[in-house]
């Protein structure tokens, strides 16, 4: 098939020719230039007619240019089934992990958090961050304490029984609600109140527990008819009783956690042994106890081995 098209065309070619020495020798020398701009014209149509046929035409094409252009096809291909496989992987990871069903859609996952915690709103226990000590922090540990809140809620958004989350002691002009909107995406439509008022005066004192690791009592139980207040403060200094202290003047009560119940100091190098964490390290404590009524095991979530404590059952 290939040659004889490879004829005709030459046979096209040789009668171009003859056309063009025909009209040379009727308009002799003065005209030679005009022929071969014809004869110009008359090559680059053909050029453009072949360009117009279907690409994938065999009759324009080489078996070279056929060749690279069915390898650069299976290329293709072989990588739309690469990425086909690697998002199905992910997805079944996503629900071996998280233990989801898989016909559950984003917005569906969404609305079922929203529901929980507007639910936690009205009958879920309450927590407030009292973030009335943050004008004596300096800019790196507002932005400490603005991390701490967005992992604070993003835990509280993936619990089973969410907690109802108050941040007290917050005005909009402040140099932490900047440090939160900057870092913290979609924060300033964050499900939970946002309040300048005080937490001593948002709610009876009675109802009021406020954490700290400096109280004499140990928590017990998580009571939905109390308040629990953490302190939201960030001190590099090491300032101690700072919340035992505002808690004494409102004439609130104080609990810590139980962790001298419950753990015993461990051998380290540095010899450190500490009490103190972070607010979303002690929120996913009384998450995981409100969750399992378990003080063992939440302890285990939220106190690292790096603060000197393990639990007694490890060491026996």
């Amino acid at each position: 098939m290939d040659w004889k098209l490879e004829g005709s065309a030459r046979k096209t070619d040789s009668r171009v020719l003859q056309e063009q020495e025909v009209i040379l020798e009727d308009t002799g020398e003065d005209s030679i230039s005009e022929s071969f701009q014809l004869l110009q014209i008359d090559v680059e149509c053909e050029h453009l007619e072949g360009e117009t046929l279907p690409t994938g035409s065999a009759m324009w094409c080489s078996k070279n240019v056929q060749r690279k252009q069915r390898h650069w096809e299976k290329i293709v291909a072989a990588k739309k089934s690469k990425r086909k496989q690697e998002k199905e992987r992910r997805k079944a990871n996503r629900v071996e992990n998280s233990g989801i069903c898989p016909q559950h859609s984003k917005r569906f996952l969404r609305s079922l958090t929203k529901e929980r915690l507007l639910e936690a709103k009205h009958s879920g226990p309450r927590l407030c961050i009292d973030l009335s000590m943050t004008h004596h922090m300096s800019k790196k540990e507002l932005s400490r304490l603005a991390g701490q809140i967005r992992r604070l809620y993003g835990s509280n958004k993936k619990a089973d029984r969410p907690f109802w989350i108050y941040l007290t002691g917050f005005t909009t002009d402040s140099h932490l609600y900047e440090e939160c909107l900057r870092m913290n995406d979609g924060f300033s439509s964050y499900l939970l109140d946002i309040t300048e008022e005080d937490c001593f005066s948002l709610f009876p004192l009675e109802t009021l527990v406020y954490l700290t690791p400096d109280s004499e009592h140990a928590l017990e139980d998580v009571d939905l008819n109390k308040v629990y207040i953490l302190g939201g403060l960030v001190d590099e200094s090491i300032q101690k009783k700072v919340t035992f202290q505002k808690a004494q003047e409102h004439s609130v009560k104080t609990a810590r956690l139980p962790i001298q119940e419950y753990m015993v100091r461990c051998q380290n190098r540095k010899n450190y042994h500490s009490e103190i964490l972070a607010i979303n390290q002690v929120f996913d404590i009384l998450s995981a106890y409100f969750e399992t009524q378990n003080w063992p095991e939440a302890l285990k979530k939220g106190v690292s081995s790096r603060k000197g404590y393990v639990l007694q059952n490890s060491v026996e």
